[in-house]
């Protein structure tokens, strides 16, 4: 299936999400994978959802989160990729966030995050953790949160190498207007050739629904690593007891 023809489905997709969990409203930073030092509101709940083409593969994405009390956020979800025909689950993700000084406008905000991801292609024992992880977000707010920048520094646990990697990552929000953001970011670990991403995202309802659309590919002449990435965003009320 070409890019064209993948692109053409993706209008369904915002459609029934959109339909599934309207009304909403909230923030939230998809679709960078340097993380921020936010969280979304006290008992509200999130759900970011994109596609990622792959030059061989296309991965399909859900990550329901939520707030359960004042400043403690739980993410649960995975992915489903797309290979030669064949559809496999092949990431499911645990993560807990909390902030130790929440980002202010022209100030700063500190986090910790820690978590797994399970691969079932590859480990095969249920009971396998997984790779653990934890990292440190921090972000600074300049000129009236016009400009936000985004640094995390943390540790990965890699169970098929078995080894422990420094992973780190630098990202940044440029607002153009008051719906639209220039995203960019480089990442990556301490044994291998750094990531790099650009694109949008666009607030279609403000405060409540938004999507985006990124490009990337590794810091190489390897352009098979290459990747697309359309997503949406949405985010709930307080509608935790």
């Amino acid at each position: 299936m070409t890019y064209h023809h993948k692109i053409q489905t993706m209008p369904w997709l915002v459609l029934f999400l959109y339909l599934l969990t309207y009304p909403l409203q909230g923030f939230c930073a998809r679709p960078m994978v340097t993380d921020d030092a936010r969280v979304i509101d006290p008992k509200s709940c999130q759900l970011e959802s994109w596609v990622k083409l792959n030059a061989h593969s296309d991965e399909y994405w859900a990550l329901p989160g939520c707030n359960v009390g004042e400043n403690f956020e739980l993410t649960y979800g995975g992915a489903i990729t797309s290979d030669h025909g064949e559809s496999n689950t092949t990431d499911v993700v645990m993560q807990a966030k909390t902030l130790m000084r929440p980002l202010t406008t022209n100030g700063y905000g500190i986090g910790i995050v820690v978590g797994h991801a399970q691969h079932p292609n590859r480990d095969h024992d249920a009971s396998m953790i997984g790779d653990a992880y934890a990292y440190v977000p921090v972000s600074v707010s300049m000129l009236d949160d016009a400009f936000i920048l985004h640094t995390n520094v943390g540790m990965l646990h890699d169970k098929a190498e078995e080894k422990n990697k420094l992973t780190w990552g630098i990202g940044s929000e440029t607002r153009i207007n008051r719906s639209l953001q220039f995203i960019a970011e480089v990442y990556g670990d301490n044994q291998s050739r750094a990531f790099h991403q650009l694109g949008l995202r666009y607030w279609l309802v403000q405060d409540r629904i938004q999507i985006d659309t990124t490009y990337g590919n590794r810091f190489s002449n390897d352009s098979e690593e290459r990747w697309l990435s359309f997503g949406i965003r949405l985010l709930s009320q307080s509608i935790l007891p």
